[in-house]
């Protein structure tokens, strides 16, 4: 072989490696969710601004969706035990930072759960809300209103790729404090009765933060640590982040001290063990240290309890 035809061939092997090169990336392009995937930026991406005038099925039930979630008890009377709605504590239609934001929550799910030691569907998140932290009941999986409710969670999670998390996500972990009740009292009165009432039960738009009408304790906010998160980087509603930290787990030892609606089933928890040192009920493995006075529920014990995901296959 000559060297003139060596370059020839050389040259012709660069310029296919490169158009298949070039196809493959037109390639990625085309098919859905792949630029994503290679333009990710958590610290820019922002939810999409839900349409106020639908003009398709999707887009009807993605406001259904969000009327639900800031309008629950209206809504969903016979499955919300309290006064909260969904939006109560995620705060802006769920998209907030550092308040448990429910933007790009659909590309998480479904995923592994360790309070209920199963990979859950988005539908059973949705459910453990209800029935924990609205007090409420669980809805049927395949209704409309929990379509409505997937279908925003989906529309404000557009652009995320599977599996990658956003910016704020959650609820920041906090520093190794221990509050006191009775300083937490003091603070509560000082910067919190203006909005939820010195007896805790909540004032209009406001929701109960204890008693009959307030989360279970079976939700995470009845869990100091969290509770102290959420007031630290959320509250007071007109001064966000003027407490201290110290400050903030002091109202959350005073709050979650305080009565508030049973949740059937606690006991099941964490069944594999590991539940974390300030979950407020025995669980395998754990003694609460604290635990407040139970109330009765005011929807159905039975509905509350969302089970794992059970397989179809009969043991022999």
């Amino acid at each position: 072989m000559t060297r003139a035809r060596l370059y020839v061939l050389l040259a012709l092997g660069t310029a296919c490696s490169l158009q298949q090169t070039s196809d493959q990336a037109d390639t990625a392009a085309s098919v859905p969710g792949r630029q994503a995937v290679r333009t990710w930026n958590a610290n820019t991406w922002q939810p999409p601004v839900v349409d106020s005038t639908p003009d398709d099925p999707f887009e009807t039930a993605v406001y259904r969706g969000l009327a639900i979630l800031t309008h629950t008890p209206d809504s969903l009377r016979a499955y919300v035990g309290g006064n909260l709605n969904c939006t109560s504590c995620h705060l802006d239609e769920g998209r907030r930072v550092n308040a448990a934001p429910l933007m790009g929550v659909a590309a998480r799910f479904p995923k592994y759960m360790d309070r209920s030691d199963a990979v859950v569907p988005i539908e059973d998140r949705v459910n453990y809300c209800f029935t924990r932290s609205l007090a409420g009941s669980k809805l049927p999986p395949d209704s409309r209103e929990m379509q409505d409710i997937v279908a925003y969670l989906s529309f404000i999670s557009r652009g995320v790729p599977v599996g990658e998390h956003v910016r704020g996500e959650g609820m920041v972990k906090m520093p190794a404090l221990r509050g006191d009740s009775l300083t937490g009292s003091k603070v509560f009165a000082e910067n919190c009765a203006r909005c939820h009432g010195t007896d805790g039960a909540g004032m209009g738009p406001f929701p109960a933060l204890w008693g009959a009408k307030s989360f279970s304790i079976g939700a995470s906010m009845a869990r100091p640590e969290r509770a102290a998160s959420f007031i630290r980087h959320n509250m007071p509603f007109d001064k966000p982040g003027s407490l201290t930290d110290q400050q903030a787990f002091d109202v959350a030892a005073f709050i979650t001290s305080q009565p508030r609606p049973d949740s059937p089933g606690k006991e099941n928890d964490w069944p594999s063990g590991g539940a974390p040192a300030d979950v407020p009920y025995n669980t395998k493995g754990h003694v609460a240290t604290h635990t407040p006075t139970l109330l009765p529920r005011v929807t159905n014990a039975a509905a509350a309890i969302v089970g794992a995901p059970a397989s179809v296959l009969k043991s022999r």
